[in-house]
């Protein structure tokens, strides 16, 4: 007989969800709807292998959501307007996937009119936050399941809950967890535990296979990645994955993020990103050639904020709609090719071409002379420039005098 309860499960076919398949379903008496969330990190064979994991563990349905593009569209194409990296390191490759994932979960769980919804986060880190606050907010009233969180499971007790239920998979731990997706991979392992170590060369996935240099044009559209060395893609979220068989070999966007956790604690996760490290830097460069002083100054203010706020799972606040509205207004000149050549461990930004180049050479060069005003005129602007503070400086020895 059906059971009447439905819950919709967040699910990898890891460890954790898979023991939550396992509890929610034979323990609390649930029909389990399993849905996984692609934000780049599956291959098509991965999925297949996940969506026949999930059925032989006895899901009533399994979903899968292809969200690469609507990845990029709604969260990843901001992150490159502002230049975000948290702490000046880190492209938020993990926080903002997490958010698409969460938000396609909940939009499951209002197709499937379920009771309840699960993930298999622990009580360790960010994720339990992310995904608990999207589920308060998109769907108020909906029971939020988390057995792992809320049972304090330890690996092995989960391991041997599994064989007792007949569940046949590799129970093998990796030495280095790996977390992938469209905007980066995460690495985490013993060394980055504690406050000092470096992961080894065979803990990344990306192994150095490139030798030399190569040189690469990105071409921007309104801050956009539109072309690789003249190749166009159809979607911008293509051409991050092509990008990313070209810089990936080279070794390239490695490091170690050193952060602030939503739960108060601070952590170090290692992370892979070349082709989102490449574009960042790239888009940036071009930025400072197209945009006004105060254009980029008041960018990288509302990006700080942005990229903080999203790290912290606030993706639905409306302020992020007024941030991101200002981000893509900010683009409207920034359009034009960035040189960038690769080397492994490192890139460098070689130059850009714009019809937008606010260095164009008919105004004048700097440390040279110039088109646009002469000397007298300079002479002039000085005086008039600095003429408050004179009068403050002016203002101040007077009265130290008196005193």
């Amino acid at each position: 007989m059906a059971n009447t309860k439905k819950v919709v499960l967040g699910f990898s076919g890891g460890l954790d969800t898979s023991y939550c398949v396992k509890y929610l379903h034979e323990d609390l008496g649930y029909d389990v709807h399993s849905i996984t969330v692609n934000t780049g990190g599956f291959s098509p064979e991965e999925i297949k292998q996940i969506e026949d994991h999930a059925y032989k563990l006895g899901v009533t349905s399994h979903t899968t959501v292809n969200a690469v593009k609507s990845y990029y569209d709604t969260i990843i194409k901001y992150l490159v307007y502002g230049n975000v990296l948290k702490n000046n390191t880190y492209p938020l490759s993990v926080s903002a996937e997490r958010l698409s994932q969460a938000i396609h979960i909940a939009d499951h769980v209002k197709k499937t009119g379920a009771q309840a919804v699960a993930h298999g986060s622990t009580g360790a880190g960010n994720d339990q936050v992310r995904f608990d606050m999207i589920f308060n907010i998109m769907i108020p009233g909906v029971d939020i399941l988390t057995p792992i969180r809320d049972l304090k499971l330890s690996r092995e007790a989960e391991i041997a809950y599994l064989k007792e239920k007949g569940v046949d998979m590799n129970f093998d731990k990796a030495m280095y967890s790996i977390n992938k997706g469209l905007w980066g991979t995460s690495v985490g392992g013993k060394e980055t535990l504690s406050s000092k170590g470096m992961l080894p060369e065979e803990a990344w996935p990306t192994q150095l296979t490139k030798q030399g240099s190569e040189e690469v044009k990105l071409g921007f559209v309104k801050g956009e990645l539109k072309t690789i060395n003249d190749k166009t893609f159809s979607h911008p979220s293509e051409a991050i994955q092509y990008l990313q068989t070209l810089a990936g070999p080279y070794a390239i966007g490695r490091d170690i993020h050193v952060g602030d956790t939503i739960i108060g604690i601070k952590g170090r996760v290692g992370f892979e990103a070349a082709a989102p490290m490449t574009i960042l830097k790239a888009h940036h460069a071009l930025e400072k050639h197209t945009l006004t002083k105060w254009q980029l100054s008041w960018k990288d203010q509302l990006s700080q904020f942005y990229g903080n706020w999203l790290h912290e799972g606030q993706i639905l606040d409306p302020v992020m709609r007024d941030i991101e509205a200002y981000l893509e207004r900010s683009q409207q000149n920034v359009t034009g090719d960035v040189f960038v050549q690769l080397m492994p461990y490192r890139f460098v930004v070689v130059g850009i071409e714009s019809p937008f180049d606010l260095m164009s050479s008919k105004f004048g060069k700097y440390g040279e002379m110039n088109n646009g005003w002469t000397g007298e005129d300079v002479r002039g602007f000085s005086k008039i420039f600095g003429n408050q503070t004179m009068i403050y400086q002016q203002v101040k020895e007077a009265s130290n005098e008196k005193i």
